[in-house]
């Protein structure tokens, strides 16, 4: 075969090769090398924003069910917390995007689980990428990182936890409680 039609042939399949990929979620690079931009894989990712359940967390998303189904709690950190009679209110802002928000949440929603303590309400908000969502719900908490884990009594905030735990999430959590 002639070398010119070796050479259209493959620069046909590699151009409609990056058609369909760039068809299929893919985009082109922003700095294109030559004739043919090369084409990038963008990852598929599920960005949940607004008010989130816990248990779609830990269900629905494999970044979220594996840490929440491996994580061992800390139950005598947490003792204290069983009997907590105050009301308590923590809000969790997340983005399910978020690594840091892939390894704390499931950790933090197991802990909850073995509280079982009535008397604390939890609310997760998921963000997109730019630290937003759709109602604004978010937006009435001041925060710069994710996670960030707010704790409430009386209205009044006692302590967050941001990002990642000083010591663990049992911990710190028990900690704020010490007067």
């Amino acid at each position: 075969m002639n070398t010119n039609i070796k050479a259209l042939l493959a620069t046909t399949a590699l151009f409609f090769s990056c058609q369909t990929l760039a068809e299929s979620g893919c985009a082109f690079e922003d700095k294109q090398d030559g004739f043919i931009a090369t084409c990038s894989e963008e990852k598929q990712e599920v960005i949940l924003t607004g008010a989130v359940k816990a248990q779609t967390l830990v269900t629905e998303l494999s970044d979220f069910s594996e840490g929440y189904k491996e994580y061992k709690v800390d139950t005598a950190a947490i003792a204290p917390l069983k009997n907590l009679k105050e009301p308590t209110e923590i809000v969790v802002i997340i983005g399910t995007w978020c690594p840091d928000c892939h390894r704390e949440t499931p950790r933090f929603i197991r802990i909850m689980e073995e509280l079982n303590n009535p008397n604390i309400k939890v609310t997760y908000i998921g963000v997109d990428r730019e630290k937003a969502d759709p109602k604004g719900l978010a937006a009435q908490y001041e925060f710069t990182r994710i996670p960030t884990f707010i704790v409430m009594q009386k209205g009044e905030e006692i302590g967050r936890i941001i990002e990642r735990p000083e010591q663990s999430l049992e911990k710190d959590l028990a900690a704020m409680f010490k007067s």
